[in-house]
């Protein structure tokens, strides 16, 4: 059964956030606050995890589209081929903030993730988020719990998303009620940017 696991974004406690930092050096999958919807995320170097996240979401780890959630853009050449000053330019104006932005990966990515062409890379604007990344010291991969009923699309109250998941996955901290509107995901490997999923976050951070 997963622990719960109470963090406050304006102040997380420190000795909590290495309780779930210990989680996911464990192997362990974690629900976490971000600035858009609640995600469920595990080490990015950890296989056995990322072929447990790929079975709860019913899909082929070499096939999943996941994010990386990073701390800051520094991580960004750990992964991601050299990008122009525009790319650059367009990633400084909007992170942290509510976007998903789909980069060119390079030949040092994670074995799990060798054959990849791109990457999805969030820099969340949320301060536990950005503590649970930098206590790891690595990416966290990360995907957001869509709920099946049609109405309600993404589940804001943690402790409902503990009474689902508590049997699934090893953390779920509560960090206050969740957003229900997802990144917007804009794609950069191209010569143009595209818009590949409209969500929260305004687009004139392109311009």
């Amino acid at each position: 059964m997963a622990e719960f696991i109470k963090l406050y974004e304006e102040n997380p406690n420190p000795k909590a956030v290495r309780q779930v930092v210990e989680a996911f050096r464990d192997g362990g999958l974690v629900i976490y606050p971000t600035d858009t919807v609640y995600g469920l995320g595990c080490d990015i170097t950890n296989s056995r995890a990322l072929e447990r996240l790929a079975r709860i979401k019913g899909v082929k780890l070499h096939k999943a589209n996941w994010s990386f959630i990073c701390e800051d853009l520094s991580n960004l050449s750990d992964y991601v081929r050299q990008i122009d000053t525009q790319t650059f330019k367009i990633l400084k104006r909007a992170l942290p903030g509510p976007y998903t932005f789909i980069l060119p990966g390079n030949n040092n990515l994670p074995r799990d993730f060798k054959k990849k062409k791109t990457v999805g890379i969030r820099v969340p604007d949320n301060r536990i988020a950005h503590a649970l990344v930098a206590g790891l010291g690595r990416p966290i991969v990360s995907t957001s719990i869509r709920d099946e009923d049609d109405v309600l699309e993404y589940t804001t109250d943690p402790e409902l998303i503990y009474e689902k998941w508590e049997n699934l996955v090893d953390v779920v901290v509560d960090g206050g009620y969740g957003g229900n509107v997802a990144s917007t995901v804009i794609d950069l490997s191209g010569p143009e940017p595209e818009i590949v999923r409209e969500g929260k976050g305004d687009l004139s951070i392109l311009y």
